[in-house]
């Protein structure tokens, strides 16, 4: 079971992702939401790097 939990309040948005499909053939749903994830980070990157002085993103590996 892949879970997503956001959680929205005073202007702040947060995301989180875990989880892997079970009993799954192709890995289609779960390579559908890594995309969506993966892009969707890669976009506010962007947008940092463009407007660093208004966005900043903070990435870390655990």
């Amino acid at each position: 079971m892949i879970h997503v939990r956001a959680r929205l309040g005073d202007g702040r948005t947060s995301i989180e992702v875990d989880g892997h499909e079970e009993h799954a053939e192709d890995g289609r749903v779960c390579a559908a939401v890594s995309a969506i994830t993966q892009t969707a980070l890669l976009g506010l990157e962007e947008v940092a790097r463009h407007h660093p002085d208004l966005v900043s993103v903070e990435i870390t590996q655990e």
